[in-house]
């Protein structure tokens, strides 16, 4: 097994860990309503293809983080759930670049008006039902994870393995869907983008 990484303090980390996530997602609730005009020299949804790309990264790294667990490779495990944390700091930082600069795009609102018409959603037919299944449970999930998630690792980086794996078999599972559905979600809003 893997020595401590920090010191034990629940109540600074309960803190800690509350008021992070409070601050991220305000911060993303707050400022994905604005849009800046701002012309950087290139595509703006650039942004959300390197998301998308993180992501997938994410979802790669978990899976091989979960295999190496198993393995009891627990060194590797460690360095490969950082990697996934580090990704998600970075991944936070775009998305809300990409939202400051792209604004809101609209699933079937190929003309770019900003509204979805009678046509246009026949248009697009049942695809959008599913876009929206995998859009309102991947934005519940990711607005509800990232305290589980630090949760997670602060028990890891304790060494309270037992504690570790309890809330790791429900964070990772989570933590692995918004990662896979933030691609899938990319992928069909693409056609859509301004």
């Amino acid at each position: 097994m893997i020595k401590a990484s920090i010191q034990k303090s629940d109540k600074q980390a309960y803190w800690l860990i509350g008021i992070f996530s409070v601050v991220v997602f305000t911060a993303v609730s707050v400022l994905t309503k604005v849009k800046l005009n701002v012309n950087l020299g290139f595509d703006v949804h650039l942004f959300a293809a390197f998301n998308a790309f993180i992501n997938a990264c994410i979802a790669v790294i978990l899976v091989a983080a979960l295999v190496a667990v198993k393995k009891t490779n627990y060194r590797l495990h460690k360095q490969l759930m950082m990697a996934a944390l580090v990704l998600s700091i970075l991944f936070l930082v775009s998305y809300i670049a990409h939202h400051l600069l792209a604004g809101e795009a609209r699933f079937g609102d190929s003309n770019h008006d900003g509204i979805v018409s009678d046509e246009e959603k026949t248009a697009v037919g049942g695809l959008r039902f599913v876009y929206l299944v995998i859009l309102i449970t991947h934005i519940f999930l990711a607005g509800i994870i990232l305290p589980f998630i630090l949760f997670t690792a602060y028990r890891a980086l304790t060494a309270e393995f037992a504690i570790h794996k309890r809330l790791a078999k429900i964070t990772w599972p989570l933590w692995f869907y918004v990662a896979v559905t933030g691609p899938i979600v990319y992928w069909l809003i693409k056609p859509y983008y301004l």
